[in-house]
């Protein structure tokens, strides 16, 4: 069976030419692994206008899609230990998808669905979309309200904005209490409504997708530490 992991690691400014190199060069070689169908390096940011001043680059990511009896093996593999030895924190979450809709790279990565979740199951979704080049200054210009929505939304635990590069391929991560608190954000929350109307109308997204996962098992916190 296929799980998806996720990976943030927060690393000191030293090291941010190390992740810089990995994001380059691990991107291809990480698929080669045994049981991996689909894999992504991440950088991370607020997410709250999803442009380059966004970015984090004390903090990186990344998400893969590994058969489960392989997992223990990559979480010992080379493309992580190189991350553990240099990061100040690390979080890892196994997840089991719930649904997924859109592609990420032509693909549609998450397509092992598993049953409904259950009710006291902490959830993440994950967002993500290519955008237009020539409509990029229109959609920094709608986000703002949906992100602060999201932000103060009852039962959101974290949210971050992820990407794999600083303009048009752009995405939210977000963990929840629950599946209930994450409907009510998608379904009753204003500023949400309004966006997906605007997306319809204005078309600025050339490939999308958004997933729900069932949180199985979460090592490490995803809320950043606070510098001091």
């Amino acid at each position: 069976m296929q799980r998806t992991v996720l990976y943030l690691f927060e690393i000191p400014v030293k090291s941010i030419p190390f992740a810089l190199y990995s994001m380059a060069i691990d991107r291809v070689r990480i698929r080669k692994f045994t049981g991996i169908s689909f894999s992504k390096s991440l950088g991370t940011g607020s997410g709250r206008t999803f442009t380059p001043g966004d970015a984090d680059l004390l903090r990186w990511g990344m998400v893969v899609v590994i058969e489960e009896e392989e997992i223990a093996a990559f979480d010992s593999s080379i493309y992580i230990t190189r991350w553990r030895k240099r990061a100040t924190s690390e979080f890892q979450a196994v997840l089991a998808p719930i649904s997924s809709h859109g592609l990420w790279s032509k693909r549609a990565p998450f397509t092992s669905a598993a049953a409904a979740s259950r009710s006291e199951a902490q959830i993440m979704a994950i967002t993500r979309a290519r955008i237009k080049w020539h409509k990029n200054f229109k959609f920094w210009g709608a986000v703002p309200p949906v992100v602060t929505d999201l932000h103060n939304s009852p039962g959101l635990i974290a949210a971050i904005g992820i990407g794999e590069a600083p303009l048009g391929l752009q995405g939210t991560l977000s963990l929840w209490e629950s599946g209930a608190a994450l409907r009510d954000f998608a379904y009753k929350g204003q500023a949400h409504q309004v966006a997906i109307k605007q997306t319809e109308e204005i078309n600025w997204y050339s490939e999308e997708l958004f997933a729900r996962f069932e949180v199985l098992t979460m090592r490490g916190s995803i809320v950043k530490k606070l510098a001091v």
